[in-house]
């Protein structure tokens, strides 16, 4: 079920509330819990019934090792637990991956099984690998089956995350019930919900269009064309993701429950070390814990230190996808960071060596931090742009070739098949009372508009958490949403799934 459907706004999320709430309202909090839980699996579970079978193994499996390494925490008892999590994921994500593989280095030739991918298989595994080690190590105690079980299938942050940490949600689940229905919540609730569909379904989908269209007829892009698509792959991630995040933690508030930020206007980063403290923010965190720090994190010295961060990065990168082309696309991100992080090393080393008169020279600076701020956003966005080509690409091949486009393919005008792709019906009508269609570069105004409209919000404008914070609830907010939605509603037949339901 996605939330960008009718089913879920006008069905089963009306249904949910008006259950929870209903059985909060007779004092029946456990009952809520659990009916929260039970709803959360049917939302899983409408999307294929066999997923439903995988993740309720899964909570069952991992609940029996964290009743085990309660009592008995072993450490084999827990390598066992993360064994079996990390080896259900590895058949069903990475397994034709290994054999196509063997078939191209060694010349074999294995059967692929074409399995389908669960979705969400990821987030909620590494979820409760988290649960299942901080079991071990003792930071979670006495926790009751169906609070464990809501934990994992809490249908908010389920398919596309964040990746929760039990000391973050744990304590919430079990407050339910005890404090009263803040009704500005579940409106500020309502109003992050709205924007984050805006996002999804309005802006990404439509930069979406023209993502596929680009890289289905790649040998009839010119160079522009080739930009173009790469800037909106940029853009449809940032939107889709973001909406996503917007719409989870939206629900979670009219809930009552607040989700994680995972998304933090990452195109406003200047440098990579701050991008990856605003994208997917969550996995970061998870990394950082329990692959960066066992490894040793920057305790065994720099050399050391820079391989930790190589290591989590190509992991990343294969944690989003069973491919070459993620690999190559978690080592850019990776060389990048490390490249970084040594330069802010160095830049911290000259200060100190310099001592007081540093302030001098940051005052005669100031005149121009400001461009240097602009530069360096703009250039890591061109950077980041060009290693998402590969996260999109079907192979490396491919990624390859659109690259080569873009910096030497033939100088012509956008293709008028591509500036289609951004031409939405509503805005169309409005060029056409004003006359504007008649204009040679109609077509273009469009294209122009909506590029211009999306690298503002995704580089300048504040994010929508940021608005619904300082949202005033009065008519002109609320006719404002009211427009988003109902317009976001009607293109609801020609959305498409979230991008990071495949990772």
């Amino acid at each position: 079920m996605l939330f960008n459907s009718y089913l879920f706004v006008f069905i089963f999320f009306p249904l949910c509330l008006l259950g929870y709430y209903g059985l909060l309202y007779v004092k029946k909090p456990e009952a809520a819990r659990i009916f929260l839980t039970l709803m959360s699996l049917w939302f899983y579970g409408y999307f294929n019934l066999s997923y439903l079978l995988i993740m309720v193994g899964s909570i069952l499996f991992n609940y029996i090792f964290h009743l085990l390494l309660s009592k008995y925490p072993d450490k084999r008892l827990m390598i066992l637990a993360v064994a079996g999590d990390l080896g259900v994921l590895f058949y069903f994500k990475y397994f034709d991956f290994l054999l196509s593989t063997l078939n191209g280095v060694f010349g074999t030739a294995f059967l692929l099984r074409g399995i389908l991918l669960p979705l969400g298989i990821s987030f909620f595994t590494f979820q409760q690998i988290s649960f299942v080690v901080d079991t071990y190590r003792g930071e979670v105690k006495d926790c009751k089956f169906w609070d464990y079980a809501l934990f994992v299938a809490f249908f908010p942050q389920l398919i596309a995350g964040p990746i929760v940490n039990h000391g973050e949600m744990l304590p919430q689940f079990r407050r339910v019930g005890q404090e009263k229905c803040r009704w500005e919540q579940i409106a500020q609730g309502f109003g992050l919900f709205i924007l984050g569909l805006a996002k999804k379904v309005l802006l990404a989908d439509t930069f979406g269009a023209g993502v596929d269209y680009g890289y289905d007829n790649l040998a009839l892009l010119g160079r522009m064309d080739a930009v173009l698509v790469i800037v909106s792959y940029a853009l449809q991630l940032y939107f889709d993701f973001s909406g996503y995040c917007d719409m989870a933690r939206g629900i979670g508030k009219m809930l009552g429950i607040e989700i994680p930020v995972n998304f933090d206007s990452p195109y406003k980063a200047t440098n990579i070390v701050e991008f990856w403290k605003r994208w997917h923010i969550t996995l970061n965190r998870f990394f950082t814990k329990y692959v960066y720090i066992p490894l040793g994190g920057n305790r065994r010295g720099q050399a050391r230190m820079y391989l930790n961060l190589m290591i989590v990065f190509l992991l990343s990168g294969l944690w989003h996808g069973a491919g070459w082309n993620y690999i190559v696309w978690g080592a850019m991100h990776g060389v990048l960071y490390v490249i970084t992080r040594f330069w802010q090393r160095q830049i911290k080393n000259d200060i100190n060596v310099m001592g007081d008169g540093t302030e001098n020279i940051a005052i005669r600076l100031r005149a121009g931090r400001r461009i240097v701020t602009v530069l360096s956003q703009i250039l890591l966005f061109v950077y980041v742009s060009v290693a998402w080509v590969y996260f999109r690409a079907q192979d490396i091949a491919q990624a390859n070739r659109l690259l080569a486009v873009a910096f030497k393919g033939k100088m012509q005008k956008i293709s008028l098949d591509l500036a289609e792709c951004f031409q939405l019906d509503e805005f169309w009508y409005v060029l056409k009372v004003l006359h504007l269609d008649r204009m040679d570069y109609s077509r273009y105004i469009l294209m122009a508009v909506i590029l211009a409209a999306g690298l503002y919000l995704a580089m300048v404008g504040p994010n929508a958490a940021q608005r619904m914070e300082k949202a005033r609830y009065r008519a002109g907010s609320a006719a404002v949403l009211a427009v988003l939605m109902v317009w976001s509603i009607l293109t609801f037949s020609g959305v498409s799934t979230f991008l990071y339901f495949n990772f």
